[in-house]
């Protein structure tokens, strides 16, 4: 899936303390500018007693911006922006609030204390996926329901749903390039009773395992 476009899979947060300075990254999915200015202001609410509430955010049908927030310029804001550029995400933004412990850190130490705190809270949100999926139904007995699943799984997939009725149906979305190989793999494995059919594609964001 080189070709795809990562977005934080959900909310995430962490916490570590370097030198007495505590630091507080939090990160969120956004769909507009809006969005990402309005959390941003949440968050120098909630956290308006600390020093530093430094920011960044990235869309792909937008801006990029960054704040170091009175921080040395270049030691913040730009830094969280980099990890994110480094993993391909878009579509977020995060927030790394420091309250002061009375240490200095130099600006190399606030470079990586603010990358650190960044990657910390995207690790905790996760990542998806956002390209087009293909979608398949997989009719198939109980027996070979795990199995499918497994499968699944190793050719970059993902499970969206699962009914449970005399039979199993399995509905996966499969990265587009991989939908025919899995459907003939399918009907190999199972000497030709597993049949996937292919029933549509979907643009979405779709968590996947860490890389």
């Amino acid at each position: 899936m080189s070709k795809s476009i990562y977005v934080p899979a959900a909310a995430g947060e962490a916490e570590f303390t370097e030198k007495r300075s505590r630091f507080l990254g939090h990160v969120r999915p956004v769909e507009s500018e809006e969005q990402a200015r309005e959390f941003i202001a949440a968050m120098k609410k909630e956290y308006y007693d600390a020093r530093h509430n430094c920011w960044c955010y990235a869309l792909r049908q937008g801006p990029e911006r960054y704040s170091d927030d009175g921080e040395p310029q270049g030691s913040a804001g730009l830094p969280m922006l980099e990890v994110f550029r480094r993993e391909g995400v878009s579509d977020f933004v995060c927030v790394v609030t420091r309250y002061f412990g009375g240490v200095l850190l130099g600006t190399g130490g606030l470079l990586r204390a603010y990358s650190k705190s960044a990657k910390d809270a995207l690790d905790a949100a996760g990542l998806a996926a956002l390209e087009h999926w293909t979608v398949l139904d997989i009719p198939c007995s109980y027996a070979a329901a795990e199995r499918i699943k497994q499968e699944i799984a190793a050719w970059g997939g993902a499970l969206d749903q699962v009914d449970y009725g005399e039979s199993v149906c399995i509905r996966a979305l499969i990265p587009e390039e991989q939908a025919k190989a899995l459907q003939d793999r399918l009907y190999d494995l199972s000497a030709g009773s597993v049949r996937a059919q292919a029933v549509g594609q979907q643009l979405r964001a779709v968590p996947v395992s860490p890389r």
